[in-house]
């Protein structure tokens, strides 16, 4: 099992920052990629970022030049900076872990599924 926790969510400012976290525990050896999708009220869930273990980055188009994704595979940790924030950024934030490959199939021991944490709120205020 694999146990995914955010944190750094809350209340921010047009124009300024905030720092997401997000901590595995467990078997960690069972998840790869990392990242982050966030779900606006009304919304879709849409991908914000994703790196995966070697620290290649994907972000979706409403994000880039703004955010940043990084991690620490050391601490088993995945961030997310988030600058010049906008009302529209409001949304529950859902960080997961794609499922780590061996051949063709999951890592041995591994149930080669996607883990998803509970979620954090980001509020952007105008």
């Amino acid at each position: 099992q694999v146990q995914l926790v955010e944190s750094g969510g809350g209340l921010g400012q047009a124009g300024g920052s905030l720092r997401l976290s997000c901590a595995a525990s467990g078997d960690t050896i069972c998840i790869s990629a990392m990242g982050w999708y966030r779900q606006a009220p009304g919304k879709e869930r849409d991908l914000v970022a994703r790196i995966t273990s070697g620290g290649s980055t994907n972000y979706g188009e409403s994000v880039k030049g703004r955010f940043t994704i990084s991690r620490d595979n050391a601490k088993n940790t995945v961030y997310l900076q988030m600058n010049s924030l906008k009302p529209e950024d409001t949304a529950d934030y859902y960080c997961y872990g794609e499922p780590t490959l061996y051949g063709s199939g999951p890592y041995p021991g591994c149930d080669g599924v996607d883990h998803w944490g509970k979620g954090t709120l980001v509020t952007v205020s105008s």
